[in-house]
């Protein structure tokens, strides 16, 4: 549990203080509500582009770096499907400057021309690196884009393609700032060694004035159920085969999301789970592999992913996967299994809460979420959750009918095409 006051300001700001004397240091971590998933067909990369936007300078602050610099502190940010996070970590003494610094940029951001054109050379040139000129880089584009039909989740935040983030105008980042970077469309949470009466003070004196946005935000539609199982074959210059096979799942705060989790955890973490020890070390197909949950606020993907021994094709690879699967969803998970699991998570938790910046950003996520009590909450209901609750979701969302599969080949060429079916 972590400790915490609350309180919002007039303009729909929530605070939420975390105090912590036994350190020196503070964690400011201010959250907006805009990912990915805010985004349109045409206009996908968008929040990601604009993280990189707000390091670009406000009105009174030209180098938001340096003057973090001067007192000692350093920040960094990130987005994904569902949020854009920025946090800063300093010393508590000086916890002002991050107050000044993140209410600048939130009221007065400076979108120049050149900043403008120097943060999309860089996004351009990131998508290029880590996407498309690294093997496999560009294998969740594929996923996604089958995965999904019409939620926007069918892009990675990056965005859907290059043409996108090339044809951005000024207009369109204008449009987003006032939408979606105003105080009642944002989550501070404070972490570290100050009252949560000087926090409060130091929110209302320099957020207090911001006003909100005008703009209403509309819910991206609803992807429909998938009826029957997709594939797609995409041939490029990579070591292996590779395979992608992926299950739409619940949302976040949905019932069963916790025993997806749960799934992913048995089957596919660490070297004692179940495809590791049946697809890695006793059989000759799988090089790696790996299960995890994508964790989305709306509903999301379970995904397994492998790599291949050379030689072995993504198609023969799966039909192994599915053997060992049907196994799992038709074999009683022993106590010993389920509690291992359990321990792992508790370990993963406390080690989590170790750190500031950490815990300031679940109470921040989780306050997203609905309330920061959820954290807790989702936790206890892991430790709760039975063997047969967990198979049970197997069963119903581990079906070919609610899967797609991204077979990712090796070929000697240099040209890269795809088949779909």
């Amino acid at each position: 549990m972590i400790n915490y006051q609350q309180f919002t300001l007039e303009n729909g700001l929530k605070v939420l203080v975390h105090e912590d004397p036994s350190s020196e240091m503070a964690v400011f971590n201010l959250l907006y509500k805009v990912g990915s998933r805010n985004e349109v067909l045409g206009k996908t990369g968008l929040a990601h582009y604009f993280e990189h936007l707000m390091f670009g300078g406000s009105r009174h602050v030209a180098n938001f770096d340096s003057e973090l610099e001067r007192v000692g502190g350093e920040c960094n940010a990130f987005t994904n499907t569902d949020i854009t996070n920025y946090y800063i970590s300093l010393p508590a003494i000086n916890i002002e400057t991050a107050f000044w610094l993140e209410s600048d940029r939130m009221m007065h951001l400076s979108l120049y021309e050149k900043t403008i054109e120097a943060q999309r050379s860089v996004v351009i040139e990131e998508f290029k690196q880590r996407y498309l000129n690294q093997p496999y880089g560009d294998a969740m584009h594929h996923v996604r884009n089958l995965a999904y039909q019409l939620h926007p989740y069918r892009w990675p935040t990056i965005g859907e393609k290059i043409e996108d983030i090339e044809r951005f105008e000024k207009k369109d980042l204008e449009d987003f700032f006032s939408k979606y970077y105003s105080p009642d469309n944002a989550i501070l949470a404070i972490a570290g060694n100050i009252k949560p009466s000087r926090a409060f003070q130091l929110a209302q004196k320099w957020f207090g004035a911001i006003p909100p946005s005008p703009v209403k935000h509309d819910a991206p539609p609803a992807e429909p159920v998938q009826r029957a199982k997709r594939t797609k074959t995409v041939f490029a210059e990579v070591p292996t085969d590779a395979l992608y096979k992926v299950y739409h799942i619940p949302g976040r705060l949905e019932e069963d999301y916790i025993p997806c989790d749960l799934i992913t955890d048995i089957i596919g973490f660490g070297r004692s789970s179940l495809l590791e020890q049946k697809l890695v070390k006793n059989s000759s197909l799988f090089a790696s592999i790996s299960a995890y949950v994508l964790g989305n606020e709306d509903p999301g993907l379970m995904v397994i992913t492998g790599k291949m021994e050379k030689g072995v094709d993504a198609e023969r690879a799966e039909e192994a996967l599915d053997r060992v699967l049907d196994e799992f969803k038709s074999t009683a998970i022993d106590d010993k299994t389920l509690e291992k699991i359990k321990n792992q998570s508790e370990a993963i938790k406390t080690y989590e809460s170790v750190k500031l910046l950490n815990r300031a950003m679940k109470l921040a996520y989780y306050s997203h979420l609905g309330s920061p009590d959820l954290y807790e909450k989702e936790f206890q209901i892991k430790l709760k959750t039975t063997s047969e609750q967990i198979l049970r979701a197997a069963k119903k969302y581990m079906t070919e009918e609610n899967a797609s599969v991204v077979y990712y080949k090796r070929e000697q060429k240099a040209t890269l095409a795809s088949q779909e079916v």
